[in-house]
């Protein structure tokens, strides 16, 4: 069985292959503790579930001070030439698209129809999650296309991603972090208080005005924490719940799909969403590296304004 287990040492022996390939660069001025860097999260995928608390702890520590005391840099790349791009844009055309096309497509099918498939009783994916597995199985084939695209070697495709990892730093792993934070906080009791701020505030028997909190909230506090899934169950279980569900009667499932492009719409506006506003700027080389923030909060503001509206007229039909 193809567990999650296994999608973690995979990605442990990436990136154990990008701290290997950091340390031999000697154009990198940080390359030591570069390497370090993407070698302790190697470490980590391999093993963090063998180890003490306390270690997991210090290494995390250890993770924060590297990247807080600028000890990753970018170094030399293996690269084509402008012209050889060129050329080999216009041999591949539109093609160029098949392999990121393939990982969504492999996604479905795996997610769909491979759980279902078995070996003597064992499933061929881990059932509990059988749609992130699917989604590692999906990057692996879109590498091994776009290898025989390309007619490049799988190194070819290490060693590129390590030009845009090194660009981007540990901006990388903002996401993950900031996602994991939503389910700290709710379990530290971070709604149960958002709730009593709330009543203290407004007047919570008007249910127009709970959904605005709401919908605010959700943005607000993914403008905080970067993440929108990070907001949600603090926002959910704080405000939409037990105000708007259980005290004015609003239809769960449409408040809370809106209220979560409530909280995308702050998506747009913070810095703290590293993956979609400052690594785009990054690795397009921007001069301004809050240029993608200043072009799209106008729409964020005004989708923003449209959800309240939306929340309100559908949560409440």
């Amino acid at each position: 069985m193809i567990t999650l287990t296994h999608v973690y040492w995979l990605l442990g022996a990436y990136l154990a292959a990008l701290a290997w390939r950091g340390w031999r660069d000697r154009d990198n001025p940080r390359r030591h503790t570069t390497a370090l860097f993407w070698g302790l999260l190697a470490f980590l995928l391999f093993a963090a579930d063998r180890l003490p608390p306390k270690l997991v702890g210090a290494i995390v520590v250890l993770l924060a001070l590297l990247a807080g005391f600028g000890g990753l840099r970018m170094g030399g790349y293996s690269q084509s030439s402008a012209e050889e791009k060129h050329s080999e844009a216009q041999r591949l055309g539109n093609r160029l698209f098949w392999p990121a096309l393939l990982i969504p497509a492999v996604t479905l099918i795996g997610a769909l129809g491979l759980k279902r498939i078995q070996f003597g009783g064992t499933p061929l994916l881990e059932t509990a999650n059988v749609t992130l597995v699917s989604l590692a199985i999906a990057c692996a084939i879109a590498l091994a296309a776009a290898c025989r695209l390309t007619r490049q070697t799988p190194w070819s495709g290490v060693e590129q991603s390590r030009r845009l990892v090194d660009s981007i730093g540990w901006a990388a792993l903002l996401p993950l972090l900031l996602a994991s934070l939503g389910s700290v906080f709710e379990a530290g009791g971070v709604g149960q208080a958002t709730a009593a701020v709330v009543r203290s505030v407004i007047p919570v028997d008007n249910p127009f005005v709970v959904v605005v909190a709401y919908a605010l909230g959700m943005a607000l506090f993914t403008i905080i924490m970067g993440n929108a899934f990070a907001a949600f169950p603090v926002m959910t279980a704080g405000i939409a719940l037990p105000l708007l569900v259980q005290q004015h009667g609003a239809e769960a499932a449409s408040l809370a799909a809106i209220g979560m492009l409530s909280g995308y719409c702050g998506t747009l506006m913070t810095p703290m969403a590293a993956n979609f506003n400052l690594v785009p700027a990054a690795l397009l080389e921007l001069k301004d590296p809050y240029g993608v923030i200043r072009a799209q909060w106008p729409t964020g503001a005004l989708l923003l304004a449209c959800n309240v509206l939306l929340m309100y007229w559908i949560a409440f039909r």
